[in-house]
């Protein structure tokens, strides 16, 4: 039953059959390079987009219940450590790219919640979704899928619990300071913050706002899905495998610094990095190298780091993005020693 699921729904290797059929039929053979990169491109862009509706639809849902203001609720109940965890996986029924965590993080920050805790969403936001655990188990398993999970949220919980230890509230952005420090309520006789009245909704109008998320979601994120599975399908065909082998594979021992390297100018989420990872992972890249890339890539994308040095200063944004970078690589690393088990994957 498990391997259906697998195979079947999470996988659609039925939809892969097809469009083989269908490629053939149009007079190209999947054995060749031209044939082969478009059955790839068609498979992957169908299968990438259909999961993608489909779980930012239910994510959305999901995350209706849990608006910024109940979710400030929730984390405000716990302290120390159990926050920051809370935090963590908070970030993870969020489906949001880094860019979109941003203002959510600030609204966090600038409500008076910790450091530890802003940030452990803030990096648990993009790296592990909901989302991520499905696509995942589609293409890699769902012994992979749960161990990027678990790497993820043990950087986040650290690195909130870092930030935390080094005091840093004085590093965040001028304007979020004064919304810290000033928003307090005189009317509240407890001299706390002034809370918004909880907005009443309907199953038809949280089925209607996911809907119309997922459509939002889809125009946003669709022309990098289209620029991540050319790339891939460019590499499945195209790029010889022992370039990747040597340059990616598990004999070399700087394979996972060359992935983060190279994942963090780029901008997607983790349904634009999928056909990318599934390429390299096809050409002989090891499996920490390519899933330390796809952390990379969703993370510590160049436009978010951008619009993060609006929030915090410089001092906590290069403190945050050398965690960031430490985590990735620490985790890429396990994932080969991992990898190296007999009968993990």
């Amino acid at each position: 039953m498990w391997d259906f699921i697998q195979n079947e729904i999470l996988g659609m290797k039925w939809l892969y059959v097809l469009i083989r059929r269908g490629v053939e039929a149009a007079g190209l053979s999947v054995e060749s390079k031209l044939g082969g990169a478009v059955a790839f491109f068609l498979f992957d862009i169908i299968k990438i987009s259909v999961l993608l509706c489909v779980l930012i639809f239910l994510i959305s849902l999901i995350q209706s219940f849990f608006p910024p203001e109940k979710s400030r609720k929730i984390m405000g109940r716990f302290g120390g450590f159990g926050s920051r965890v809370i935090g963590a996986l908070l970030g993870t029924v969020t489906p949001f790219c880094s860019c979109s965590s941003i203002p959510i993080f600030m609204g966090f920050t600038a409500a008076g919640l910790p450091l530890g805790v802003t940030f452990s969403f803030l990096i648990s936001s993009p790296m592990v979704d909901l989302g991520s655990l499905v696509v995942l188990m589609s293409v890699f398993g769902w012994k992979t899928a749960v161990l990027y999970i678990v790497f993820g949220l043990v950087i986040a919980v650290a690195g909130g619990s870092l930030i935390e230890r080094l005091h840093l509230e004085g590093e965040i952005a001028d304007f979020i300071l004064n919304a810290r420090n000033g928003g307090k309520c005189g009317n509240c006789g407890n001299g706390g913050q002034a809370e918004l009245p909880e907005m009443t909704f309907t199953m038809k109008d949280r089925v209607k706002s996911a809907f119309d998320k997922m459509l939002e979601t889809l125009k946003k994120l669709f022309p990098y899905i289209l620029a991540g599975v050319a790339l891939g399908a460019f590499i499945h065909n195209w790029i010889p495998e022992g370039w990747i082998t040597s340059a990616l594979g598990s004999k070399n021992p700087f394979g996972v610094l060359i992935a983060v390297l190279c994942g963090v100018p780029m901008y997607a989420d983790i349904f634009g990095c999928i056909p990318i990872a599934e390429a390299l992972l096809f050409k002989g890249a090891a499996l920490g190298v390519v899933l330390s890339f796809m952390m990379a890539v969703t993370t510590l994308s160049l436009p978010s780091l951008v619009m993060l040095s609006k929030a915090v200063k410089p001092k906590l944004l290069a403190i945050f993005t050398a965690i960031c970078v430490v985590g990735i690589i620490a985790a890429g690393y396990l994932f080969n020693v991992v990898q190296s088990v007999q009968g993990w994957m």
